[in-house]
């Protein structure tokens, strides 16, 4: 392809109102939602018993069965993300009673998450409206404005040791039990996350006196841990790539944002799977009213979204140095290359 036809076929896409090109694909299916509910649970239940099982026999090697059943908890976590946008069932009460139930599996207060991505899905890529539900991201001048302290903070926030390793358990484990961000947003998120905290203390206690202390903490603590990562790795370089769009206020466009600052992360098709297509992440941001798994057929309809931001997975590991937006080169920059430009 020319690159005059490759800008062609951009303007038309920019052009284009996907909003009403894609509602079509709105209506889920609700066979295919109870089906996609069972193949996610039933695994999820069996790895955990196995694994819960071999270690109260002294088979240790059976820990590794907690590997697919993070993987199954990943996937929950995305049928519960479909159940806060509406779009596993038609009926909004039997989404949002699924989704606190699945909320209790996932340490996920529904109600109090649901609010938080909303805001995020409302504002993504709007430099003046950070803070709620996305990774904290500063502007280079931002970031030369801080005193030696609060770089040395920034730093470490961003180090991939506490990105992916601690603050994934920090976020699932403890700041999920309280309201942080909306404690003076009313009742809602304080009767989520305490209603969601009573809820995971009677499973954990069943589960406990079912197979034991040890064999419940040997089995459940890297299930948490594992998927806490997988999830935060999955949500980090759906927006944090090189190539991503910030923009003030006066600039943000919706459409523009979601198709240019969500990236199309283009996995092999058993992990497409097991994280429920959530890679079509620009397609979701376009319309996130459609199911997870009609994503794909968007693509498949409209294959100019096929190349879109698109990252591969070796592509995605480079994103994890990219930690600073770069106003004047429109691309998120490492720390080497702002001290390259000081």
């Amino acid at each position: 392809m020319t690159s005059l036809t490759a800008a062609s076929c951009g303007a038309k896409t920019e052009q284009r109102s996907w909003t009403r090109e894609l509602a079509q694909y709105r209506q889920p299916n609700p066979v295919r939602s109870v089906i996609e509910i069972v193949v996610t649970v039933l695994p999820f239940v069996i790895f955990w018993a196995a694994a819960a099982l071999s270690v109260i026999h002294g088979v240790w090697w059976g820990l590794l069965l907690t590997v697919p059943a993070a993987g199954f908890l990943v996937r929950l976590f995305i049928l519960q993300h479909d159940c806060g946008h509406g779009t596993l069932f038609a009926h909004r009460g039997l989404n949002d009673w699924i989704g606190r139930m699945l909320g209790v599996i996932t340490l996920t207060p529904y109600d109090y998450w649901r609010r938080t991505h909303a805001v995020h899905h409302a504002s993504a890529g709007n430099l003046d409206r950070r803070g709620i539900g996305d990774v904290d991201t500063l502007t280079v001048d931002e970031y030369r404005a801080l005193s030696r302290w609060q770089r040395v903070r920034y730093r470490l926030y961003r180090h991939p040791v506490v990105m992916f390793g601690l603050g994934p358990a920090w976020l699932f484990v403890c700041q999920y039990r309280l309201p942080f961000g909306l404690m003076r947003a009313g009742a809602l998120p304080w009767i989520s996350t305490i209603a969601t905290n009573i809820g995971i203390i009677l499973p954990i206690a069943t589960m406990v006196w079912l197979v034991g202390l040890v064999p419940f903490l040997l089995v459940q603590i890297p299930i948490t841990l594992m998927a806490a990562t997988a999830g935060v790795w999955l949500f980090y370089v759906q927006h944090q790539f090189e190539s991503t769009h910030w923009a003030k206020d006066d600039d943000w466009k919706f459409q523009h944002a979601a198709l240019h600052g969500s990236s199309h992360y283009d996995l092999p098709r058993p992990l497409r799977w097991l994280t429920g297509n959530i890679g079509i992440h620009h397609v979701h941001h376009l319309a996130a009213k459609i199911p997870f798994y009609r994503l794909p057929e968007v693509l498949e309809d409209y294959p100019e979204l096929k190349s879109i931001s698109r990252i591969t997975f070796l592509e995605s590991l480079k994103c994890v140095k990219l930690v600073l937006w770069d106003e004047s080169a429109r691309r998120l920059v490492s720390f080497r290359e702002e001290r390259a430009t000081r």
